[in-house]
């Protein structure tokens, strides 16, 4: 068995370390433009079975010839060029699981991957990835849904001015949930909304007040759950949170036109990367999924929670752990061929699968990640 990983970013590490641990027997190769990147990062998980690969993921067609060598891909790369990287391992008839935050809709993509008899399992990270697949166990237990609600975030453990925000993932594709415009339903009809609205309070269990507003995390579940009242994903972030970001945003700083040869997002990346990694500071990832609807002819609501804290003895953070823990199943399953499904499968139909969704949940608790059920 070789996987291969595009892009050795934090959470690409974290990853690869942990399938090298649960796939022992299986050659873990990753990669990334940045020829130091990748060995620095190779060295530090000092596995045998984990390889340094330097590859320019912008480079297609060699894209497709290094696939080809490969059993799965892992898509790790920045969510622009996360379509073109699905479309890699299409053509080298690879299965893959991707990470990437794209903006295209993956299941544009369906057919090609039907066709070429792989399997692709998009968006397979925290949110979107185990969200869906908990939305998706709940959608399997109800008649009928009415009502599909997703809070999630990752944020530091103890607030951190100007921000109160920690950087725990790809700040490239933070700053794109901040501009990009989600589609929700409400009231029974698909719209797009702007990044950032929706503005509430809500009170999360062993966390206390935090915010919440409106990106772009329903995507699949567009296409797999119909005729629902409403649905969004709201993030969580500390109060007041939102207003700094939405001031940022307003004033340009996200804008990707240059100004006298420099791009204001590409500057707001790299000081985002310089002022808040704060290592110092721990992290912790919150979670609550809602669905109700009908069963047996009653009003049901199932709600999952999750809280998640920073791994003192690994030193991996909560994002890192909910995310690349996520994935690091899913692939399991597709490594030992148990996922009998090819074209585009989108998480929420591994959690409708009660089979999946079992083998899924039980390799999280392995590494501590627990998930609490209620229903009324």
């Amino acid at each position: 068995m070789k996987i291969l990983t595009i892009g050795c970013g934090y959470i690409g590490s974290v990853l690869a370390r942990h399938l090298s641990e649960r796939i022992p027997l299986a050659e873990i190769v990753i990669s990334d433009e940045s020829k130091e990147a990748v060995e620095k990062a190779a060295s530090s998980i000092g596995r045998e079975n984990v390889k340094p690969l330097q590859l320019n993921i912008r480079d297609y067609d060699r894209l497709v010839k290094m696939a080809e060598n490969f059993d799965i891909l892992v898509g790790l790369a920045p969510g622009k060029l996360g379509y073109k990287t699905v479309e890699a391992a299409i053509e080298a008839g690879v299965d893959m699981v991707d990470l990437s935050y794209m903006p295209e809709d993956p299941m544009t993509l369906n057919d090609k991957a039907l066709k070429a008899g792989v399997t692709i399992i998009p968006d397979c990270g925290l949110a979107p990835g185990l969200s869906h697949i908990l939305v998706g166990r709940t959608v399997s237990m109800l008649d009928e849904v009415k009502n599909v609600v997703i809070f999630v975030g990752g944020i530091p453990q103890r607030r951190i001015p100007p921000l109160d925000y920690k950087v725990t993932w790809c700040v490239e594709d933070l700053i794109e949930e901040y501009v990009r415009k989600p589609k929700v339903v409400k009231n029974g009809k698909t719209v797009e909304v702007e990044a950032l609205d929706g503005l509430e309070e809500i009170e999360f269990p062993g966390v206390g007040k935090l915010e919440a507003f409106y990106t772009d995390g329903v995507r699949t579940l567009h296409h797999s759950i119909k005729c629902v009242e409403n649905m969004w994903e709201k993030t969580l972030r500390y109060p007041g949170h939102a207003e700094k970001i939405r001031l940022l945003r307003d004033l340009g700083f996200f804008n990707e036109e240059p100004i006298d040869g420099i791009s204001p997002r590409s500057l707001t990346i790299k000081v985002f990367e310089r002022k808040l990694s704060v290592p110092n500071i721990k992290d912790l990832v919150a979670m609550k999924v809602e669905v109700d609807g009908i069963k047996n002819s009653q009003e049901t609501c199932y709600s999952y929670f999750l809280l998640d804290y920073y791994d003192e003895k690994k030193k991996v953070t909560a994002m890192g752990r909910t995310t690349a823990y996520t994935a690091s199943a899913v692939i399991q399953l597709l490594a030992k061929k148990e996922i009998g499904e090819i074209g585009i499968i989108p998480p929420e139909r591994l959690g409708m699968n009660e089979k999946y969704f079992g083998r899924i949940i039980k390799e999280l608790e392995k590494d501590g990640i627990r998930i609490k059920q209620l229903s009324t």
